[in-house]
């Protein structure tokens, strides 16, 4: 992936869940070094809060729609609460407001381990709310492929890509 080419190849895709996999291994070894300092309320809280506002609605009107197609507005709320940057700054505002703490944690690691473990990433609006292969990606997939096949110095197959 580049900014010219923004997609993933699969060896990409795991490269950056590998990423996301060491941010939670961080999260969490730092969680269950201080157990004793969490405040569990908040902790899980935090945890769950992102899915009650972010995804289960979302999965409920898809589930209602047949696995139609859903409002943007669901497609918002999941990605607004399930970015790094709000969820940083949820982080701030509750240093500042009430000050540190290791629950905070719960905010990273539920954030890391949809990318990490589950493959989860923002919603783009042009795909189904929960992920099924779309069409034009296969047809892609199949072009990139064999572009990718074909013999060093060869134009032909790439620019079909390009």
């Amino acid at each position: 992936m580049d900014t010219k080419n923004l997609f993933m190849t699969p060896t990409t895709a795991y490269l950056v869940r590998a990423e996301y996999a060491l941010g939670l291994v961080v999260s969490v070894v730092l969680f269950f070094t201080h157990l004793g300092d969490i405040n569990w309320w908040v902790a899980i809280g935090l945890f769950v809060y992102i899915d009650l506002i972010g995804y289960i609605p979302g999965a409920i009107a898809f589930q209602r729609a047949g696995h139609g197609d859903i409002s943007k507005g669901y497609y918002l709320a999941y990605n607004i609460m399930h970015s790094l940057v709000t969820q940083g700054l949820v982080t701030l505002a509750w240093i500042w407001l009430w000050g540190p703490e290791w629950a905070l944690l719960a905010l990273p690691i539920h954030l890391f381990g949809d990318r990490s473990l589950f493959g989860n990433y923002l919603k783009p609006f042009g795909l189904r709310f929960e992920p099924e292969t779309h069409e034009a990606f296969r047809r892609f997939q199949r072009e990139y492929d064999s572009a990718a096949a074909a013999p060093a110095g060869t134009t032909d197959a790439l620019r079909t890509v390009s």
